[in-house]
């Protein structure tokens, strides 16, 4: 099993994830759970074997690319780790994102 990293953006995207749902639906406690939700596939991302996501060479070299409930998880594999880049909501321009 790989270990899972998670670098600064993505722990950010991940408050924003959450301070945006909780704002829009009023509570905290649906935008706590799809948060979970969302680490929990980043966890078994790294817990299955093999080479998952789709490459995504064009952003940069190695991201790879994995499509969650409206989001798209960036991420890198590393030896024996994966590497969450970035957590993007779906129908962002990806490749402003991760450039600018």
């Amino acid at each position: 099993m790989r270990r899972l990293f998670y670098t600064s953006a993505a722990s950010r995207d991940l408050a924003d994830i959450l301070s945006y749902l909780a704002e829009r639906a009023g509570e905290t406690k649906p935008a706590l759970h799809f948060v979970q939700q969302l680490r929990a596939q980043c966890q078994k991302l790294a817990e299955l074997p093999g080479t998952l996501g789709r490459p995504r060479d064009d952003i940069r070299s190695g991201i790879r690319s994995f499509a969650y409930r409206g989001y798209i998880i960036l991420f890198r594999y590393e030896d024996d780790s994966l590497h969450i880049i970035s957590i993007i909501e779906g129908h962002r321009d990806i490749d402003a994102l991760m450039k600018g």
